[in-house]
């Protein structure tokens, strides 16, 4: 996890996402760094959008927060049941209002 938190430092900080960098971020933190895990983190990461990444990374715990808090399962089935009957309800709310003016 530290090679991943110093690729998110360097991002935050809006710095390059090099070997070196990596490197230096993990010595100063008092990482012994693998040169092999660097390398393959520094080139896994040249395709990535990190800041895409992060967000969705960030969204998608929150999106689940509601089903745990509902239930306390993690049921894939009766979340997706429960969201289909909101936007039903959604949905529903809206044809009353269309009757009120014609």
């Amino acid at each position: 996890m530290e090679y991943v938190y110093a690729a998110m430092m360097l991002h935050s900080a809006e710095k390059d996402i090099d070997e070196k960098a990596v490197g230096a971020v993990l010595k100063a933190a008092g990482v012994k760094a693998d040169d092999a895990r660097v390398k393959a983190l520094v080139a896994s990461l040249a395709s990535v959008d990190i800041g895409e990444a992060m967000s969705q990374a960030i969204a998608a715990p929150a999106a689940s927060a509601p089903a745990a808090a509902a239930g306390g399962s993690s049921d894939a089935p009766a979340a997706e049941e429960a969201a289909a009957e909101e936007e039903e309800d959604d949905g529903a709310g809206f044809e009353g209002l269309g009757s009120l003016f014609g």
